[in-house]
């Protein structure tokens, strides 16, 4: 529970860090923020961008291999928390697919550590458990959450809110997803895995499957699902299951 919180935290920094960013496509801000978490943003002025891919390497001019393809690559600012580095000296670029096929690459950037922002997440860290704290004891006149010992913050909130209703909230999947277009884009490991997936209706019906896959990224044309709404799919690799979600395709596009 601690790491969810803090992370959280980091995701809000983020966000903030990011719409404050002046570095523009194909340029792009990087921030060290300790503990082997590196937060990268930037800021789009391009008319139409098709896809925009963090790639990351262990130098600044070979082996880059993409972490992550953002979901909405038209966003006017957008950014990612890299939580999975080997290091956090590592070198970081963009890949970004403009219209009528034409690509370009970022410079190749390594993070510099923010002490500024370690002290921002700190400050933040600290109100948001005395704001929590403040809500339990407003619901609960009588608990005294700060005086239970043997307790971190973050798992006295919890216990405060694990009896209230929490929202439920879509996490999309990072190999398979939809964006404007409507079309569903398909992106996965380059691991020399064989590997397949299997659509179905979001009642468990099979539509169709696509096996031995040869291209690591590519679309299906959202004509093939052939009505809107959600649908499930299953992802294997050399046989086994690697993911087990859903997408949604809009009525329109």
């Amino acid at each position: 529970m601690k790491r969810q919180f803090l992370s959280l935290l980091l995701l809000i920094l983020a966000g903030a860090f990011t719409a404050n960013a002046q570095d523009t496509l194909p340029d792009f801000s990087i921030r060290n923020v300790g503990n082997n978490r590196i937060i990268i943003g930037w800021n789009n002025t391009f008319p139409v961008v098709k896809q925009i891919s963090i790639q990351r390497s262990f130098d600044s001019l070979t082996g880059f291999k993409t972490i992550l393809t953002v979901p909405d690559p038209m966003a006017p600012q957008n950014g990612y928390l890299d939580t999975k580095a080997t290091n956090d000296h590592m070198f970081y670029r963009l890949y970004v697919l403009l219209e009528k096929g034409s690509f370009l690459f970022s410079s190749a950037k390594k993070p510099l550590f923010d002490s500024t922002f370690i002290k921002q997440l700190a400050e933040s860290k600290q109100k948001a458990i005395d704001d929590s704290l403040a809500w339990i004891r407003r619901a609960d006149p009588g608990s005294k959450p700060e005086l239970i010992s043997g307790k971190d913050s973050s798992e006295l909130i919890n216990s405060g809110l694990q009896n209230k209703q929490k929202p439920d909230v879509f996490v999309p999947s990072k190999y398979v997803s939809t964006f404007r277009s409507g079309y569903v884009h398909v992106t996965l490991p380059d691991d020399g895995k064989k590997y397949t997936i299997k659509f179905f209706e979001e009642d468990g019906t099979p539509l169709f499957e696509l096996k031995d896959i040869k291209e690591k990224k590519f679309s299906i044309d959202k004509s093939n699902f052939y009505h809107a709404g959600w649908f499930n799919f299953e992802l294997y690799g050399n046989g086994e299951l690697i993911e087990k979600h859903k997408f949604y395709l809009q009525k329109e596009f």
